[in-house]
């Protein structure tokens, strides 16, 4: 049998060049006789060696994405693959050795990420001793020298600061060379001084060792310190900030912000807040397709006189200014 030559190319799978993919993804969690929808449908692309933040309200799903990446959590439906591994494909032993070598993890309350009985030096130790790793000594040196602790090595956690250890948890997750750094609100108990600090480490360990970086947070000022926010809300992201610098007209470096609209794979997304409440949208939307944007107005039909317009013909000029002016830049429902 002759093999025939094909032609075309095969349309690339979603996320395929992503480290972390989340598509479609759904976690629906039973409580007493009552389901709670968390993540409804939820889409998220991180590219290979990217700084990202997850922002949103409590309730949001924020905290049951970041379970579900490292790997406590499984989800109802959808996929999620990080860094090659189909997680709702795990089977219990592949899923342990994930959490010990893809993902590290850093949680919100400085003592629950050390054992209180393991010295600095030990905790750091520990991870690798699990995994069974040679040479531990030497890169556990390494490791504290690289967060500026080699001096507190062998002190508890009880006698370390706050940031002191916090900079030593982060040190136990990037101890087994993770492709993935999920910190969970990693800043919550710091104040603002020490917080820029465990920022600056955290860039430093993204750049240096090429270590993707997610962070869940719910501070606006935390997200600022990353070039991409990507925001939750109602178990979707809703909305993604991008920042750059120039080079501003002064001479100095100027970071430019920019808020997008996230349009999923359905056609659909979330309007922002501030613009359903000055348009006073509800309900039904009237949308115009122009040659470069979508024109999104209020439904005013039930409002419009019958003196002979037509009440579903195009907006007018003044409605049509004032949609433009506030939409420009969205995409719309």
């Amino acid at each position: 049998m002759i093999a025939r030559p094909t032609t075309g190319h095969a349309r690339p799978r979603y996320g395929d060049a992503a480290l972390i993919v989340c598509d479609n993804l759904v976690r629906i969690y039973k409580v007493a006789d009552l389901e709670v929808v968390a993540l409804q449908g939820l889409d998220l692309l991180v590219d290979p060696g990217e700084m990202v933040a997850i922002v949103g309200a409590s309730g949001s799903g924020k905290s049951t994405l970041l379970n579900i990446l490292g790997g406590l959590d499984v989800p109802s439906a959808g996929r999620v693959i990080v860094a090659g591994h189909d997680l709702a494909q795990l089977g219990r032993r592949e899923r342990t050795r994930y959490r010990r070598r893809v993902v590290g993890v850093i949680g919100q309350q400085t003592a629950r990420n050390l054992l209180p009985y393991l010295s600095a030096a030990e905790n750091v130790e520990l991870p690798m001793i699990l995994d069974g790793r040679a040479a531990r000594r030497k890169r556990t040196l390494e490791l504290l020298d690289m967060v500026g602790l080699t001096n507190r090595a062998g002190h508890r956690p009880a006698r370390l600061s706050g940031g002191e250890q916090q900079r030593v948890a982060i040190a136990v997750a990037i101890a087994n060379g993770p492709a993935v750094l999920l910190a969970d609100e990693p800043t919550g108990e710091l104040d603002s001084a020490t917080s820029s600090e465990m920022f600056a480490l955290l860039r430093r360990i993204n750049s240096d060792l090429g270590t993707t970086i997610v962070v869940v947070t719910h501070d606006p000022l935390v997200s600022e310190q990353v070039t991409r926010t990507v925001a939750i809300r109602d178990g979707r992201t809703s909305s993604e900030t991008l920042r750059r610098t120039q080079l501003g007209d002064d001479g100095d470096h100027q970071v430019i912000a920019e808020e997008f609209a996230v349009l999923d794979r359905a056609g659909r997304l979330q309007l922002p807040r501030a613009h359903i409440v000055a348009l006073e949208l509800t309900q039904r939307v009237r949308l115009r397709l122009e040659r470069d944007h979508v024109g999104v107005w209020p439904d005013r039909a039930a409002d419009r006189s019958t003196d002979g317009a037509e009440p579903y013909g195009p907006p007018t000029d003044r409605t049509a200014d004032r949609g433009d002016a506030a939409d420009d830049d969205e995409a719309k429902p």
